[in-house]
């Protein structure tokens, strides 16, 4: 009994997390270019309504999410647009694009409230599936799971195994020292705007079609802020990003497991549903105590504006 608790709780934490660790890695691919994109939370609410309506329809649960994963990419590109080619200031285009991504999720999901869908199978890996305890907790799961850990050994690779990577390091850092020796700097920003964007709106995707089936307003309910406060919380490093998310899906699960399980605590449960974004703030304000450390792991010209290339 005591064992199957145990994988429970690690099985949760682990689909908690997931959507977290898709959209801040996507996040902190942009963030290495130099771009401050704080649209998270509405790119992902657009992504789960445009994944959410494909899977309504019918369409298989990949469509849905190449759905959630263009929408999301759509709205990045229009942030781009503004902030790249129009150089409007990126802290307050991102906050304009999430306001706008949760208002326009709400009025598209109207006719799709409270409707269900087919449930998600999860793909159980043979052998390892079988270990004691981890293994059920580990290698029982939806294929967007594993496509988290695919995405972040990828990430990995490409920033610091790769070429371009190096090129999008450096372009972070100095643009302009990035452009003189003959790369198009706009270009590579697009681009990892572009992943950026789509990677929020998978994990939008996973919200709506596989974490919870069905659509309901809010229902991101501010993973996407947390997504963002993750990137700094690991110091744009990507399997710190992979740590912190599981941190902040341990925190949100414990609170459901502790409202579940009957005890009879004096505590509101408004309190407990506060715990995930409590902990939040708490850590970024543990983590800003050190300005070194934000100061030698972010790119140097995050969020700041660069003219088109000439």
């Amino acid at each position: 009994m005591e064992s199957q608790l145990i994988t429970s709780i690690i099985s949760a934490t682990i689909i908690c997390g997931t959507p977290l660790i898709i959209v801040a890695i996507g996040t902190l691919v942009a963030e290495k270019s130099g771009v401050l994109n704080l649209g998270a939370e509405g790119m992902m609410s657009v992504g789960a309504i445009a994944a959410f309506a494909v899977a309504f329809s019918g369409g298989s649960p990949f469509f849905a999410v190449l759905a959630g994963m263009a929408a999301g990419c759509a709205m990045s590109l229009l942030f781009g647009f503004l902030t790249l080619t129009m150089l409007a200031n990126q802290v307050a285009s991102g906050l304009a694009l999430a306001i706008f991504g949760v208002g326009l999720s709400a009025f598209i999901g109207k006719p799709f409230e409270s409707a269900p869908i087919d449930i998600v199978p999860s793909i159980r890996i043979p052998f390892l599936a079988d270990i004691p305890v981890i293994g059920p907790a580990l290698f029982n799961h939806q294929s967007l799971v594993y496509f988290s850990w695919l995405l972040v050994a990828a990430v990995i690779w490409f920033l610091y195994r790769s070429r371009w990577g190096l090129v999008l390091r450096a372009v972070g850092e100095s643009p302009t020292a990035a452009h003189s020796v003959g790369y198009k700097v706009n270009v590579l920003r697009y681009a990892a705007v572009a992943f950026g964007g789509a990677m929020a709106g998978i994990g939008g995707a996973y919200m709506s079609v596989y974490y919870t089936p069905l659509w309901a307003e809010g229902m991101v309910a501010g993973r996407g802020w947390i997504a963002l406060a993750l990137v700094v919380f690991a110091t744009w490093r990507p399997m710190r990003v992979v740590l912190g998310a599981y941190l902040f899906g341990g925190v949100m699960i414990s609170q459901l497991f502790v409202q579940g399980s009957g005890l009879k605590l004096e505590v509101p449960a408004q309190f407990l549903s506060a715990l995930p974004y409590a902990a939040t703030i708490i850590v970024l304000v543990v983590i800003s105590r050190n300005a070194n450390t934000i100061r030698l792991n972010s790119p140097a010209s995050l969020g700041q504006p660069y003219r088109a290339d000439s």
